[in-house]
């Protein structure tokens, strides 16, 4: 009894807290519930995140944002074909002491902060990207034979721009397959629109402010990881990972038709995870297989590749995401 009274009164502060920096950063952004909440998912199982939207939708300015609302420190890497991997961990220098003595120091990059803004990250040429690889799985650097430990929360958000192709080297299937989440930007509605010209062309200047703190942050990572899961909605996630590939028993007819690829394990570890983040946020110690669901698109989006055929008919990765959770039921017997 006294556990689940405890868990409760977690649950209430950690809802609490959330809606204060949902509040706050509602300040500076106009809309944009859904893609908020799924930083802040990120954030909470200790993962990244991708943009991906046209230029305009205030990408840049909601990341920005969140370091502001969180206290983190916060650095800004814009990425273009010219950059080097030694531009983002850092590089090894030869520098001069007291009584004219050198010795060789590592000076830290941009990459050793808090929450990392890789803006346009498919500008950069693969051997950069790759720079990110290790960060972003084991959340430390290695230069030469030195690891240095990048200090938690680690978060990186990432934005690309869809339309323009020209100049951009897609993302490699390892490097995307490290996102948490894949989020799509949507343009915003009209009364959207309304509210960000009074708030850019007029002398409203909103800022946002500290309002939760590093150890706050890290507490509330601790208990997502303490939300139980039944079996079967776990076993619901892992179905739902299995039917994205072609040779599954239940693939639906748009993935044999159109899917090369099936989703990675990651893919299910995300689903799981913001499966549990889901619950927290709607008030409950306890994930469903609705917010399993929930989470299905953003999870798996950037990790199921297409076939040629899918390629050249321009079929959506959601519309297929789509089609597996209608058609798959929400258990199986063994």
């Amino acid at each position: 009894m006294a556990d689940t009274e405890t868990e409760r009164e977690e649950v209430t502060a950690f809802i609490k807290k959330i809606g204060t920096v949902r509040e706050e950063i509602g300040r500076v952004i106009v809309g944009q519930r859904g893609v908020i909440d799924g930083v802040l998912t990120c954030l909470l199982a200790g993962s990244h995140a991708l943009l991906e939207g046209v230029p305009g939708l205030g990408k840049t300015m909601i990341v920005r944002t969140l370091g502001q609302v969180l206290g983190l420190d916060f650095s800004r890497i814009q990425f273009t074909p010219d950059l080097m991997p030694a531009d983002i961990i850092g590089t090894v220098v030869l520098a001069e002491g007291a009584g004219g003595t050198k010795a060789l120091e590592f000076r830290r990059g941009p990459v050793f902060s808090h929450l990392v803004l890789a803006d346009e990250i498919n500008r950069a040429t693969p051997k950069t990207q790759s720079a990110l690889l290790e960060a972003m799985q084991e959340h430390r650097v290695t230069v030469g034979r030195t690891t240095h430990e990048l200090e938690e929360p680690y978060l990186v958000l990432a934005t690309q721009n869809p339309l323009e192709m020209e100049g951009t080297y897609p993302l490699p299937e390892a490097q995307l397959d490290r996102f948490f989440f894949k989020l799509d930007v949507p343009f915003p509605s009209r009364d959207e629109l309304h509210a960000i010209l009074d708030r850019t062309t007029t002398t409203q200047r909103p800022e946002a402010r500290p309002v939760v703190s590093r150890q706050e942050i890290l507490d509330m990572q601790a208990l997502v990881r303490r939300v139980p899961v039944a079996q079967h909605v776990q076993d619901f996630a892992i179905r739902v990972l299995q039917a994205t590939h072609p040779g599954n028993d239940e693939a639906t007819g748009l993935v044999k038709r159109y899917v090369r690829t099936g989703a990675s394990p990651r893919g299910v570890q995300a689903m799981l995870l913001a499966a549990k983040i889901s619950a927290l946020f709607d008030g409950r110690f306890a994930a469903s297989i609705d917010d399993v669901k929930a989470s299905a698109a953003p999870a798996l989006r950037h990790r199921i590749l297409l076939s040629f055929e899918g390629e050249a008919e321009a079929v959506k990765p959601d519309t297929i995401i789509g089609e597996i959770l209608e058609r798959l039921p929400a258990s199986k017997a063994s």
